[in-house]
């Protein structure tokens, strides 16, 4: 009612409720009231009409007049506009008196790093978390390293991550990452990982031993927390941070180039090394589920490997196949040893006891020698 009451309004200098309610058929009092409110229309002192019982002589009644609607949001939104400038001033100061304090900070944790306290931090909120991990990587200059055991990530993460190490690239900031070899199967991580490799950044994979660490430009390292994944240890001390770094640069060249085309042999030689890692901890006697936390995998997937790994090896139990296992890993070792060894003691006769020369052979004069 009260667009059709403003329609009928714009077509007219004034009108009286009586009109327009006779002219719509139906009462207006609530429409006006609205509109009124609004600021769609203003009140109006106009000739007294028949309609209204005025006389020609008497008061003039009330009428109402349509206000443009760019000047009624014009004066709807001063007030919020008012608010709006006051709450902006009040940032503003409130920025300018966090500001002054900055120098305190700052030299309050050179002297602190400097006197090696306070050089570890456990952080244990989420959401402080992802804002100090946004810091540090806006803040990164050189290098950024970083760790992501687990397989693949999720769509979510990925979708923040994306955006935020893309800026960090295109500012010239290296930035190598290892991923497990499960991480391959993720369709998610590698898209993500095909974006942030053209511009320049290096993705490789290893098997098992992976650490979840981010390190930035060598002075600061979050590494994760035993038995809570929404948990970080922030590290400043200059020798941890190089430890960290020397880990992951053992870790890296031992890694593998993450292709995100990957080919029959490269699939074929991943899933062999997967595998090889499944014995190995088979053979230590490690459960299930702590074999498939640490290759990254589902534990069905695990559970999968181990079943045609039992097959091959002919054992009726997961003991027996460790047992097995582990005797197979004995004797090989044994007989690498032994090996060694025969190979050691042939090249000590050999510099020790060097052949005797044949008969005939060529004398220090340059001639054959005759008995």
């Amino acid at each position: 009612m009260a667009r059709r009451l403003y329609g009928y309004a714009a077509e007219r200098h004034a009108f009286s409720e009586t009109e327009a309610g006779e002219a719509l058929g139906e009462s207006v009092g609530a429409a006006i009231a609205e509109l009124a409110a609004a600021h769609l229309i203003q009140p109006r002192s106009g000739p007294a009409s028949a309609a209204d019982g005025g006389r020609p002589d008497g008061p003039a009644p009330m009428g109402w007049s349509a206000v443009s609607p760019r000047a009624a949001a014009a004066r709807s939104l001063a007030p919020l506009a008012l608010r709006a400038r006051e709450t902006h001033d009040e940032m503003d100061r409130l920025r300018d008196r966090l500001d002054d304090l900055l120098p305190a900070y700052e030299a309050g944790t050179d002297l602190r790093d400097r006197g090696g306290a306070n050089a570890l931090e456990l952080v244990t909120d989420p959401a402080a978390l992802q804002d100090l991990i946004g810091e540090l990587i806006a803040s990164a200059e050189s290098e950024v390293l970083t760790c992501h055991p687990g397989g693949g990530r999720s769509p979510a993460t990925l979708e923040g991550a994306v955006v935020r190490d893309e800026a960090m690239l295109a500012r010239g900031v290296r930035m190598r990452t290892l991923y497990q070899h499960t991480a391959r199967y993720s369709r998610p991580t590698a898209a993500y990982v095909e974006r942030v490799t053209a511009l320049g950044s290096q993705v490789r994979t290893v098997g098992d031993g992976l650490m979840r660490m981010i390190l930035v430009d060598r002075h600061t390292g979050l590494i994760e927390v035993q038995d809570d994944i929404k948990a970080a240890l922030v590290v400043r001390e200059p020798n941890v941070v190089h430890f960290m770094a020397q880990t992951f640069e053992r870790c890296w060249a031992e890694a593998e180039p993450f292709s995100t085309t990957v080919g029959p042999d490269q699939a074929r030689s991943i899933s062999d090394e997967l595998r090889q890692t499944i014995v190995r901890l088979l053979a230590e006697g490690l459960e299930d589920k702590v074999i498939a936390r640490r290759l990254g995998m589902s534990e069905r997937t695990c559970q999968r490997h181990i079943a045609e790994i039992m097959r091959a090896v002919g054992a009726k139990s997961r003991f027996q196949a460790g047992f097995l296992l582990s005797a197979t890993a004995a004797a090989t070792a044994a007989t690498a040893a032994s090996a060694a060894t025969a190979a050691t003691a042939a090249t000590r006769t050999a510099l020790t006891h060097p052949p005797a020369e044949a008969p005939g052979s060529a004398a220090p004069g340059g001639t054959a020698e005759t008995s």
